[in-house]
């Protein structure tokens, strides 16, 4: 395995107006890397744009909607231009939709899926065959503690999630006799950036991220770090790798306990207008450009304990209703 030399490195982010994207331009700035910059707000990638040469990097704006094949095509053909080589691709663009399944308009599914399952297969599909001729590169994606479990009442999310999942293990089984080009999926747990407040929500209710809250610069850390230890699949924040653990060993009761949960903060939560947020366009909102979210990131001492509270009550409640069960669990209850 090669490491990656980050200085003058080519870097393709997709979804690089805020959050998770914007974390992960600047960091790659800082390390020397040659950025170019994916989004459908043209006037914001700008001024992200702006601060990464305030770091002393060059970058390259390329305004494109993820679900569209043939704009993901010019965003690669402008990056090849721009630098004369593709070292790095990460997938980050995406959306979500909030509501049960069929209170949830049947277009909104579909334009989730579209960006986050398509927009990833688009990326992939534009940059590999430069992959292949360099016979070197890597493909990250940004992908979810949601590919790993079914969160309730998001449906298609976790549909695309899941997918991704299949997507990227088959690719990257096919690229098996190209030791230098790699597929890496990060799957981060609740993260501290615009995106609740960028999905549709058809819940009525408002829709926050559950504590502990880990900051996009945790991820895009990770998303660093992988250029130089390349592997498959990296979990950020613990409270994911505890969820999914939960899961695989007890999923019929992890998901009754995740519904109850999930029934019980809805009709609990401050109410809200309906609102398909930005996911057919963008649209302003708090935050909107930021890295953060506004939600906090409490991703320390007290925070943890405060997850490894609620977590235990997980604990308590599978075990609970296991005990209640007749027979042992099945992922087909």
């Amino acid at each position: 395995m090669q490491q990656q030399n980050l200085h003058g490195a080519i870097v393709v982010i997709t979804g690089a107006s805020s959050g998770i994207g914007r974390a992960t331009a600047f960091t790659f700035a800082r390390h020397g890397a040659r950025l170019v910059l994916a989004a459908r707000r043209a006037d914001v990638l700008a001024t992200v744009a702006a601060e990464c040469e305030q770091l002393g990097t060059e970058s390259l704006v390329v305004p494109t909607d993820v679900t569209d094949s043939g704009a993901v095509q010019l965003l690669a053909q402008a990056a090849f231009a721009f630098g004369g080589r593709i070292d790095i691709w990460v997938n980050n663009a995406g959306i979500g939709a909030v509501g049960a399944f069929n209170a949830v308009p049947l277009e909104a599914h579909e334009q989730v899926i579209r960006t986050n399952l398509f927009g990833y297969l688009y990326g992939a599909y534009a940059v590999l065959p430069y992959f292949q001729r360099q016979q070197s590169g890597m493909l990250i994606n940004v992908v979810s503690l949601g590919a790993w479990l079914p969160e309730p009442f998001t449906v298609s999310y976790s549909a695309s999630k899941y997918g991704l999942r299949g997507l990227m293990d088959t690719i990257r089984t096919e690229l098996s006799g190209h030791p230098n080009i790699h597929v890496c999926d990060v799957h981060p747990s609740y993260i501290d950036t615009p995106g609740f407040q960028h999905g549709a929500n058809y819940t009525g209710r408002l829709i926050k991220p559950a504590p502990p809250v880990f900051s996009a610069q945790k991820v895009a850390d990770t998303i660093v770090a992988l250029t130089q230890h390349p592997r498959p699949s990296t979990m950020v924040g613990w409270t994911g790798s505890a969820l999914r653990m939960a899961y695989s060993l007890m999923p019929s009761v992890t998901r009754r306990v995740g519904l109850r949960l999930m029934q019980r903060y809805l009709r609990q939560a401050e109410r809200v207008p309906v609102t398909e947020g930005s996911i057919f366009s963008p649209t302003p909102v708090p935050h909107g450009n930021d890295i953060s979210g506004g939600w906090g990131s409490t991703s320390g001492q007290g925070s943890k304990w405060l997850g490894m509270a609620l977590l235990a009550g997980l604990v308590a409640g599978l075990y609970a209703l296991g005990q209640g069960k007749s027979g042992t669990d099945n992922s087909g209850a």
